[in-house]
């Protein structure tokens, strides 16, 4: 089988393309012109250059395949990145279901996001069944996925065959930029957490989520979306695991929400308008003040999504940034 993935350089879709391959699989990139390639560099796979915005070129790009990856997003919690972000995780989503309409790819498999289903009340799990509404999404990144999955469901309720994927927290190897947990850990490894917020996620192995992705292909049913997670944890329970896998000590202290707050809003809405690079996002400061904990119980059952202990999946991260000169 021959299948067209978006977002092969980034980590889930690198992960994916190296899991298509081991199996047997034939693998078309769509890539930008210009972009980093560390991530698939060495890999037989064939590349299509070219972006989102050309709908007429990815119909070209995309016939022959008999399934659509389609990872590719733009992740930015920067409030000056809006416009980018909507049209590359919006409109570009909408531009390759056309094309796959136009082409009749045999099966579109969205990658979504937990960010899209949306934070469920204190105490309790987010499913897929867990409804949200633009409005009570924070930060555009987090409307814009919501955006497109609802053009997903929409393509699948007019005849295209969609199963929608949303990952979690995807943790492990070939984390090239690196992704926002990612750099959690490369700040720990570094030394660079003094301190931490009381929050939670759901962290799950990134060659999992890719796995799952592949079974999503082959057992989801259409216009379904499944949830690609494994275990909810606080992240002060995340820096402990990492400081058994180093030897290094976890932070102690516990700082109040209002305090990062505080200096991400004079770092982004204010430094970074005087020229100033900012470091800290506004918006991500909001998202961790609620946990983001959710059941993946429904892939586990109808996908078979592997679960690999959240151990192993960091310890990975660990070991992965060491050996590529990251720490």
């Amino acid at each position: 089988m021959k299948a067209f993935i978006t977002g092969a350089t980034g980590f889930v879709g690198g992960n994916l393309a190296r899991a298509l391959l081991d199996d047997g699989h034939q693998v078309r990139a769509l890539v930008r012109p210009g972009s980093d390639r560390r991530n698939i560099a060495g890999l037989p796979i064939e590349l299509a250059e070219g972006d989102l915005d050309n709908q007429r070129k990815l119909t070209e790009q995309i016939a022959g395949c008999d399934v659509i990856f389609h990872v590719a997003a733009h992740y930015s919690l920067w409030v000056k990145d809006r416009a980018s972000i909507y049209r590359a995780n919006v409109d570009g989503t909408k531009n390759l279901l056309a094309a796959a309409r136009a082409v009749g790819v045999k099966r579109f498999v969205h990658t979504s996001s937990v960010a899209a289903i949306g934070v469920p009340p204190p105490g309790a799990l987010g499913n897929e069944q867990t409804q949200t509404t633009l409005e009570e999404l924070v930060s555009d990144y987090k409307k814009s996925k919501y955006l497109a999955e609802q053009a997903a469901f929409q393509a699948a309720r007019e005849g295209l065959d969609v199963v929608i994927v949303n990952p979690s927290t995807p943790i492990g190897a070939h984390d090239v930029k690196p992704t926002p947990t990612g750099e959690i850990v490369l700040r720990f490894l570094q030394d660079r957490m003094p301190a931490y917020v009381r929050t939670g996620l759901n962290l799950i192995d990134v060659e999992d989520v890719a796995r799952g992705h592949i079974l999503a292909w082959r057992k989801g049913r259409t216009g379904e979306r499944y949830i690609l997670g494994n275990r909810n944890l606080s992240l002060k329970d995340m820096l402990e695991a990492l400081a058994a896998i180093t030897g290094k000590r976890a932070p102690r202290i516990a700082i109040p929400h209002f305090i990062p707050l505080a200096v991400a809003f004079v770092d982004e809405m204010i430094l970074a308008r005087l020229g100033k690079t900012p470091q800290v996002s506004f918006y991500s400061v909001q998202m961790s003040r609620k946990a983001m904990y959710y059941d993946s119980s429904k892939a586990v059952r109808e996908l078979g999504l592997p679960q690999t202990p959240v151990e192993t999946a960091l310890e990975k991260a660990v070991r992965w940034f060491e050996e590529n000169g990251y720490v």
